[in-house]
């Protein structure tokens, strides 16, 4: 893989700032969110409402600025972890897998957390997901607690 660089594709104020970019992330999201909605317009305004929560998007783009990984974060303060960057969804395009995007992504969130001032790099994976657990604890994380999850509708 060549020279890969990281993209934000919303600012602060969650307002989408690389709209083209964004839209070009849609099917490397839907790999690991396929319920994401099926049209790109659809995906780009849904995305746009989440950012406007408060949630954060970056891109990792390779040296021809194709779209190869995604990420979707937030950063909060909680009871029990103080302030905290929690990565929503972490993915990178199935035909670069295993080449160290993940890495990158993974270091670039603890980076920007770090500079946040949070103590901790805080993320979810579905139990099915094993590839990418052997990143994450790679990358020192631990598995910390259990995720519960009630259907309201």
């Amino acid at each position: 893989m060549g020279r890969l660089r990281i993209v934000r594709l919303c600012d602060e104020q969650g307002r989408i700032v690389e709209p083209a970019l964004l839209a070009a992330a849609f099917p490397v999201h839907r790999q690991l969110r396929p319920m994401l909605p099926e049209s790109g317009a659809d995906y780009v305004a849904k995305m746009g409402r989440i950012c406007s929560y408060g949630a954060r998007l970056i891109a990792a783009l390779d040296d021809g600025d194709k779209v190869v990984a995604l990420g979707l974060y937030r950063v909060y303060e909680n009871t029990y972890e103080d302030m905290r960057l929690y990565v929503d969804d972490l993915v990178t395009d199935e035909a670069v897998r295993s080449q160290g995007v993940g890495s990158l992504m993974l270091d670039w969130c603890e980076t920007e957390a770090r500079a946040l001032g949070c103590g901790f790099l805080v993320l979810d994976s579905g139990t099915w997901r094993t590839a990418a657990h052997k990143l994450y604890l790679r990358h020192g994380f631990v598995i910390s607690s259990f995720h519960f999850t009630k259907p309201l509708q």
